[in-house]
C-alpha cells in the first residue's frame, strides 16, 4: 500500500505541474489567435511585453499593484476555503479605505499610534460589513452572493453621500476633485527607494505577513482544519461537532478585516487620502486571482504577479498600436483557461487514482485467492 501511495503522490505532483503548464500553453495560443485577428504581430507583441515587463520601472510597479491584488485575492480565497462567495470584497474594502481615511486625516498623534489605528480601523470597518452577510446567511438563510452584491452597492451610496464637501470631504486641485482631509506626512507608511525605478511600497510587507498568516492558520492549525471540512462537507463537520453557523460567520468577518487591508497600500503609500478616483474593482480582481492561484497563498502571489504584468505591459501596447481591449481578452482567457486546464487534470488524476486503487486491489485480492487455494 505504500508502494501505491507513492506513486500516488508522484502522480499528484506530475499533475499539479502540467495544470499550469497547459493553462499557459492554451492561453498563448488562445492569445495569439486574438492578437492575429486584430491584424497585428503576435510574435512583436509578446517581445515588447516581455522587454518592458522586465524593465527596473516596471517591476516596482508590478510588486506595488501585486501587494494589493494579493490582499484582494487572499481576502476572496479565505471564503472560497469555506465554499463561500464573499463577492462583497469590492465594497468592503472601499468603505474600509474610507473610513480609515477620514480617521487618519482626523488624527493629530504621532505616526507610529496613528499608521496601526488606521489600519486597524479599516479591518474593524471591512469585517463588520462582511459580519452583515454572515448574519444574514447563519440567521435566516440569505446567499451571501445576493447579499454581498447588494452590499456593495450600499457602500458606494453610504461612501457617495459621505464623500461630499460640509460632510467628510473637501475640494481639492482646484475644485477638481472631492477627497477626505489628506493625511499628515506623519501617518505615511514607508516606502523603499529603488532609484529611477521608483518607490517600492513598504505594505508589501504586511501583504507577505498576511499570507504566511493565511498559510499558517488554514494549514497548521484546528481552526483551519475545521474551515476546509465545512467547505467540503457541512454535514460531515457537523457530525463532527464542529458548528457550522460559527464558522460561516468566523470565516466571513476574517475574510472581510482582510478586505480591509486592500485599500492600505494605495491610502498609506500613495494617495494618502479617499478621493472620488480611488481605485476600485479591485475586489472583483480578487476572485480571478484567488482562481488562477487555487487558493494557496503561493498561487495566489503568482497570480497576483500576472496580473501586475498584464496591467503594465498592455497598457504599454496600446501606445504601440495594438487595442486597449487586448488587456480584458488575455485576463480572460487566462483565467478561463486555468479554470479549465486545472478541472480537466483534476478528472484525469482521480480517474487514474480510482484505477491504480481498484488494480491494487484486485491484486491483493487475487493474492489471498491463492494462498486460500494452496493451503
Amino acid at each position: 500500500m505504500n508502494k501505491l501511495t507513492s506513486r500516488i503522490d508522484k502522480e499528484r505532483l506530475l499533475l499539479g505541474i502540467a495544470a499550469p503548464l497547459l493553462a499557459v500553453a492554451a492561453a498563448l495560443v488562445v492569445t495569439t489567435l486574438v492578437i492575429l485577428a486584430t491584424g497585428k504581430n503576435p510574435g512583436a507583441a509578446f517581445s515588447d511585453m516581455t522587454t518592458y515587463g522586465f524593465a527596473s520601472d516596471s517591476q516596482v510597479y508590478i510588486l506595488n499593484k501585486a501587494t494589493t491584488y494579493y490582499l484582494a485575492g487572499v481576502a476572496v480565497a479565505i471564503g472560497f476555503r469555506m465554499n463561500l462567495f464573499n463577492i462583497g470584497v469590492d465594497g468592503q474594502y472601499r468603505l474600509a479605505a474610507f473610513m480609515a481615511a477620514v480617521l487618519g486625516g482626523a488624527l493629530t498623534v504621532p505616526g507610529w499610534i496613528a499608521i496601526p489605528l488606521i489600519i486597524l480601523c479599516a479591518m474593524a470597518t471591512g469585517a463588520l460589513w462582511a459580519a452583515i452577510a454572515g448574519i444574514l446567511k447563519v440567521t435566516r438563510g440569505v446567499s451571501e452572493v445576493i447579499s454581498t452584491i447588494m452590499l456593495n452597492s450600499i457602500a458606494t451610496a453610504i461612501i457617495a453621500y459621505l464623500l461630499q464637501p460640509g460632510r467628510l470631504g473637501e475640494l481639492l486641485q482646484g475644485g477638481t476633485v472631492i477627497s477626505t482631509k489628506p493625511l499628515p506626512s506623519s501617518s505615511y507608511f514607508f516606502s523603499i527607494d529603488t532609484g529611477p525605478a521608483g518607490e517600492l511600497w513598504g505594505f508589501i510587507v504586511i501583504a507577505v505577513l498576511v499570507g504566511l498568516a493565511y498559510w499558517f492558520v488554514l494549514g497548521r492549525t484546528r481552526f483551519g482544519f475545521d474551515l476546509r471540512t465545512v467547505g467540503l462537507s457541512e454535514s460531515a463537520a457537523s457530525a463532527s461537532g464542529v458548528s457550522v453557523k460559527k464558522m460561516v460567520a468566523t470565516s466571513m468577518l476574517i475574510s472581510g478585516a482582510v478586505a480591509g487591508l486592500i485599500g492600505m497600500p494605495t491610502l498609506l503609500n500613495d494617495s494618502h487620502g479617499f478621493s472620488n478616483d480611488f481605485p476600485t474593482g479591485i475586489g472583483f480582481t480578487g476572485i480571478a486571482i484567488a482562481l488562477l492561484g487555487r487558493n494557496h497563498p503561493v498561487g495566489i502571489a503568482l497570480g497576483a504577479l500576472l496580473w501586475g504584468f498584464l496591467e503594465r505591459t498592455t497598457n504599454h501596447l496600446e501606445f504601440q498600436g495594438y487595442d486597449k481591449e487586448i488587456l480584458g481578452v488575455i485576463q480572460g482567457v487566462i483565467v478561463l483557461c486555468v479554470v479549465i486546464a486545472y478541472e480537466v487534470v483534476r478528472r484525469y488524476g482521480l480517474k487514474r487514482q480510482q484505477q491504480k486503487v481498484g488494480a491494487e486491489l484486485a491484486a491483493q485480492a487475487a493474492a489471498r485467492n491463492e494462498k486460500q487455494e494452496v493451503a
